[in-house]
């Protein structure tokens, strides 16, 4: 495994907890030796998480369509910072450069990116590890969902399984790393 792709927010959330678990996760990120790709903006949780990796020497890409490289202040001091034409193209470039997968709290687009990624998985197109770090059981009702869809017969109980969700960013990313 050479690199973690993380979808998070641009926006920062309500609690301080969740730039605080983003910036942890970035560090667990680089102390286990692997690089950091996520959505290429300044602002919220990917700010946190990009600023907290770099703090600590790690590779850093990000990916963002040329569409919001204005909008969203694309960070520019990253180890590389790749402009795409479309979400589409944005959402596979950072398939491609990633061995795994995390999300972070985030809205609309963390929710988008991630359940494409599981969708990807479920259909055999990548066979990475996929987790969710759960800060302060933000995902507990989106994990319910996955549950109850299983239940009802709508995902099977092997898919299901493929998401590894933990609260702590050490554990998640060792977890990830033994998959």
């Amino acid at each position: 495994m050479k690199r973690v792709c993380v979808f998070c927010g641009s926006s920062y959330g309500n609690r301080e907890c969740y730039a605080v678990a983003a910036a942890a996760l970035a560090k667990q990120i680089v102390n286990a030796g692997l690089g950091l790709v996520y959505g290429g903006s300044n602002c919220g949780l990917m700010k946190v998480l990009a600023d907290a990796a770099l703090e600590k020497g790690g590779e850093v890409i990000g990916v963002i369509p040329q569409s919001m490289v204005v909008k969203e202040i694309a960070h520019t001091g990253l180890t590389d910072l790749r402009i795409v034409n479309s979400m589409h193209e944005r959402k596979a470039l950072m398939a491609g450069l990633s061995d795994a997968f995390i999300a972070l709290p985030g809205g609309y687009g963390t929710l988008d990116e991630f359940c494409e990624i599981l969708t990807w998985a479920q259909l055999g197109l990548h066979h990475k590890p996929c987790g969710i770090l759960n800060v302060a059981g933000y995902y507990d009702q989106l994990l319910a969902t996955f549950d109850h869809a299983a239940a009802e017969g709508f995902l099977k109980p092997r898919n299901r399984a493929t998401i590894i969700s933990d609260d702590n960013p050490e554990s998640l990313i060792a977890r990830l790393l033994i998959v």
